[in-house]
């Protein structure tokens, strides 16, 4: 098991490419990702057309948790993303920036 901590002034999915790349690892698991990013970008499918998606960026904190899979050098995370007012965003994570918290992402290398 792999920990990549992201941490402030990161962005969450390049930095994990990077240190992935740097370890050599190509193909993996993302087991398990915990921390909080202040704006990120997530996507999800439309209702009528499974290969397009909807991306919506946000300028806010969140609390984040995911998981997701390394495939020949690619990072592929889903994450829930919770905010102000008890209320949960979901989707596949574009970017997320880190200013003041962290992003650890434990990844099984395969």
């Amino acid at each position: 098991m792999i920990l990549i901590s992201v941490q402030p002034g990161q962005e969450v999915m390049s930095t994990l490419r990077a240190e992935l790349q740097a370890r050599g690892v190509a193909n993996g698991a993302v087991v398990s990702l915990i921390g909080a990013v202040e704006g990120c970008c997530i996507s999800t499918m439309t209702a009528d057309d499974y290969a397009k998606d909807i991306l919506t960026e946000y300028a806010e904190p969140f609390e984040l948790t995911g998981t997701g899979e390394v495939k020949d050098g690619e990072v592929h995370l889903h994450v829930v993303l919770g905010r102000e007012g008890d209320e949960a965003k979901a989707g596949h994570l574009h970017w997320a920036n880190v200013e003041h918290f962290f992003v650890n992402a434990y990844v099984l290398p395969l």
